[in-house]
């Protein structure tokens, strides 16, 4: 029951992240790039304190890697700049759904062995994908916003795949963070946006607590939940991020989104499915 308990607070942390992210931009309250590296810096300071925090009398390093700051800064900075014009639930599936893709064509180059049902998965995810972004009325996601949320799934995909078999992984994480930090800076001043109280406090948040208490506790849980079920528990994730758009942005449930939805974790659901062969 304490395992079910962290889980599903550690989801809700996940999918808050898209609903203050959301709620941040949908009334131009603060601009993305300005969202972007205050949840950057935030995140990073909170890691930091946590990596020293568990690390008691002893030094701790910190493995930086320019491949996994770099992937995190595309993952962050994008889904910032998605959220201008995609709705919370949506942005989730496409990143989510983006994600799994991404991670199945690294399997392939990696040379993995792929079993049937992966494949049969895959597919049907991404028909989920297209099916959402398909032309067709008022339902249809802003294509810049896909795009744009499209390129966060793959930064955090190759971030993901990058970081497989990360000896501490909290460590890496706040390596990856500090180091994320002057390319989201650099974001900043390439394209500046507006700050303001409100919004900064949504981005600390966003940063402080639901992506770095958020990642510390999903790091405490993992050895136990094993890696299948840690995935198939991460789908749960574009639903919340709905609800909570439903409750608090006044964001609707079309049609498009129910069926994507289906589709999308369905096929991520059976790609999930190891072999017993």
């Amino acid at each position: 029951m304490r395992l079910i308990l962290l889980t599903t607070l550690t989801m809700i942390a996940f999918a808050a992240n898209s609903v203050l992210n959301r709620m941040a931009l949908a009334d131009g309250t603060m601009g993305p790039s300005s969202f972007a590296i205050f949840r950057l810096l935030s995140g990073a300071v909170m890691l930091v304190v946590l990596v020293w925090l568990t690390s008691g009398n002893q030094k701790s390093k910190l493995p930086f890697s320019i491949t996994g700051a770099a992937t995190l800064a595309l993952y962050v900075i994008g889904f910032s700049f998605a959220y201008v014009t995609l709705d919370a639930g949506v942005g989730a599936l496409i990143l989510f759904g983006g994600v799994q893709i991404t991670m199945f064509i690294g399997a392939l180059l990696l040379r993995e062995a792929i079993p049937p049902l992966r494949w049969i998965g895959a597919i049907l995810a991404f028909t989920g994908l297209i099916y959402l972004m398909w032309p067709a009325g008022a339902d249809v996601p802003s294509m810049t916003g896909s795009i744009l949320m499209a390129a966060a799934a793959f930064g955090w995909g190759i971030y993901s795949l990058a970081g497989r078999g990360a000896k501490a992984p909290l460590n890496m994480t706040a390596a990856n963070f500090l180091l994320a930090v002057p390319l989201g800076a650099l974001a900043f001043l390439l394209v500046p946006s507006q700050i303001t109280l409100a919004g900064t406090i949504l981005a600390l948040i966003s940063g402080a607590v639901t992506s770095g208490l958020g990642y510390a506790l999903w790091y405490s849980i993992l050895p136990q939940l094993g890696a299948t079920r840690a995935a198939v528990s991460q789908l749960t994730v574009p639903i919340i991020a709905l609800g909570g758009g439903i409750l608090l942005l006044d964001e609707t449930l079309t049609w498009r989104f129910a069926v994507a939805t289906l589709l999308v974790l369905g096929g991520v659901t059976l790609s999930l499915i190891k072999s017993r062969a």
